[in-house]
């Protein structure tokens, strides 16, 4: 319970830095804390649209994606098309951390607030 536990916050951490990362260099936003809460709120949408509508061919996983960037979209200032941007930044920096991180063996490759990763 407790490992459970360590690693959800690993992950979560890891996500909130590629959000981070993702909305400082496409809008200028420099709080890790908020991206925390952003990651949260994410992962927690992305879980429960997933769970009623993912199951859909097709249009649930496009409604999943659309709910998360509904949540960035929110949370960051800016389009629709900036919060794609701030995604696809996170993604990307999330990639790398958990591939350097998998690779000298302290983590899967996995995190929490940043989908498909």
């Amino acid at each position: 319970m407790i490992g459970s536990a360590i690693v959800f916050v690993v992950s979560l951490l890891i996500g909130a830095l590629g959000i981070y990362l993702g909305a400082k260099v496409i809008v200028g936003a420099d709080d890790y804390s908020y991206a925390i809460v952003t990651a949260l709120i994410g992962a927690i949408i992305w879980g429960v649209v997933g769970f009623f509508l993912g199951w859909i061919p097709l249009l649930g996983p496009l409604l999943v994606l659309i709910a998360y960037l509904a949540v960035i979209n929110w949370r960051y200032p800016g389009s629709w098309v900036q919060a794609a941007a701030i995604t696809i930044v996170a993604w990307i920096s999330v990639l790398i951390v958990l591939y350097v991180l998998a690779v000298v063996g302290i983590t899967g490759f996995e995190s929490v607030g940043v989908p498909g990763v």
